[in-house]
């Protein structure tokens, strides 16, 4: 079944999101400029010891769409953003699960090396776990800068299984602690896809906290962040440049304003720079091999866009 706050959605209208300069209404699509290359994603391979229902990038024990990078690889756009002086601040790593790549701990020592914070995105189990001591001695080097942000869907065992799997809370919750415990930097990433409005999700995962005595502060919205669900198949608004004036927002406070994502699809010779974390797999966003190729304006044409960034008010960094 799908998630309760799904069912009462209605089907993406098949006009929409066809013409990266056009809505289906005839308007000027909105367009995102990059400002300032914040934040680097990389996707480590969309491996996962998982099969979630709802993933946005489908990520399971055999989806291996998107390969392993190597540490190598990851060093080469660190070298691009020293030579071009880009001023990024931040390097996030994603999949999958970032723990089933070999090298993570190498790249993680590399980011910090070179004076980058550090994100990196897990759902706290067994691949984790296995290079416990290796992330240990990350840590140890980090100097406070390195943060790991555990993925617990909601705040209950049922709903967090019901997304993730059965006898998936457990070891997670496990994971969580061994990092609290342990001096990481731990940050939360749940979902709204219970139904239930943010103050809700927050009580909820408070009480959580409280419960397991986990010092990880629920009303901050960087130690727990909740994300809006994400569902390509609903209908939602074609963002126009009229839009943020009627929001009253900035096309500066995308994400695709300060970030960019570095895959490496499978049998591909080589990497490729793509507009954001959500949108891994349509060609329209894949920007160039390299990040000065990747420096362009994004044209808000998918409905991740519109619902998760603009509407939601999503942000996959910090």
């Amino acid at each position: 079944m799908p998630p309760p706050s799904a069912l009462a959605e209605k089907t993406l209208d098949p006009r929409k999101f066809r013409d990266p300069r056009i809505t289906a209404k005839g308007d000027r699509r909105a367009h995102v400029a990059l400002r300032r290359l914040r934040t680097l994603w990389f996707n480590t391979g969309t491996l996962c010891n998982l099969t979630c229902r709802n993933c946005y990038i489908e990520s399971s024990p055999t989806n291996d769409r998107l390969a392993y990078l190597t540490a190598a690889e990851v060093n080469g756009y660190l070298d691009e953003i020293e030579r071009d002086r880009l001023g990024t601040e931040e390097i996030g790593f994603t999949g999958g699960e970032p723990f089933m790549n070999p090298e993570l701990c190498a790249m993680l020592d590399d980011c910090l090396a070179r004076g980058f914070r550090v994100l990196v995105l897990t759902n706290a189990m067994k691949p984790m776990m296995k290079v416990k001591d290796a992330l240990l001695a990350v840590q140890a080097r980090a100097g406070g800068r390195l943060t790991v942000r555990v993925s617990i869907d909601h705040y209950s065992r049922d709903l967090h299984e019901l997304e993730r799997g059965r006898r998936s809370w457990a070891p997670a919750l496990a994971g969580l602690r061994w990092l609290v415990d342990n001096g990481f930097s731990v940050h939360i990433a749940g979902r709204t896809f219970s139904g239930q409005n943010e103050t809700e999700i927050r009580q909820g995962f408070a009480r959580l906290f409280a419960s397991e005595n986990l010092a990880i502060e629920a009303a901050d919205s960087q130690s727990l962040v909740v994300f809006p669900e994400m569902d390509a198949r609903a209908d939602v608004p074609e963002i126009t440049e009229a839009c943020w004036g009627i929001l009253n927002l900035s096309p500066d406070a995308m994400m695709c304003a300060s970030s960019r994502m570095v895959v490496k699809r499978k049998a591909a010779g080589r990497p490729a720079v793509l507009a954001c974390t959500l949108l891994p797999y349509d060609p329209q966003f894949e920007l160039g091999a390299t990040l000065a190729e990747a420096s362009g304006a994004v044209p808000l044409n998918h409905p991740h866009c519109a619902k998760f960034c603009v509407l939601g008010g999503g942000s996959c960094s910090k």
